[in-house]
């Protein structure tokens, strides 16, 4: 575990309510001062939109799996933030609401279905924090899991009406 710079990952397929606890978070970490570098987890995506949709056409790729994803950089991530407190980070632009707003703030012109460029996590965080489907992921390449100070694992409600 990394005292100094710890990483918690909030980690649950789209619908599960990992917004929902990412919010819960922010709350947490306005009301006791927390300075947390929040990462989204669509940003270690491996491909843009358009590209993406060629590749599930043509390949059968899905989000889910290694090959369209940067397990690698989150690992690298992951690692080198528990380690020194630094690393990189992106955007993966939503919409164009999301991409404006990146844009004016890097100076950019990136559109939705983009990532933005890789930019350093700002100095003097508290931890890092990351929201999105791979951050306790294993593979034979990459262990990401290894490096969470913190996993919570978030499971759609329809899957616990199921199995009880």
């Amino acid at each position: 575990m990394s005292k100094q710079h710890p990483v918690v990952a909030v980690t649950g397929s789209s619908g599960a309510g990992t917004t929902t606890v990412k919010r819960a978070f922010e709350h947490i970490f306005i009301r006791e001062g927390i300075n947390a570098a929040v990462v989204e987890g669509d940003s270690f995506h491996r491909y843009e939109r358009g590209e993406m949709k060629v590749k599930m056409t043509e390949e059968g790729l899905s989000h889910f799996g290694p090959e369209a994803n940067r397990f690698d950089k989150l690992e690298e991530l992951f690692k080198t933030y528990g380690e020194t407190g630094a690393g990189e980070k992106r955007y993966y632009l939503h919409n164009q609401d999301e991409a404006n707003e990146h844009n004016a703030r890097l100076g950019t012109d990136k559109k939705s279905g983009e990532f933005t460029p890789w930019e350093p996590i700002p100095e003097g965080t508290d931890l890092l924090f990351y929201e999105g489907l791979h951050g306790l992921a294993v593979t034979e390449q990459n262990d990401v899991a290894a490096h969470v100070d913190l996993g919570i694992g978030v499971v759609p409600i329809v899957n616990l009406e199921w199995i009880q």
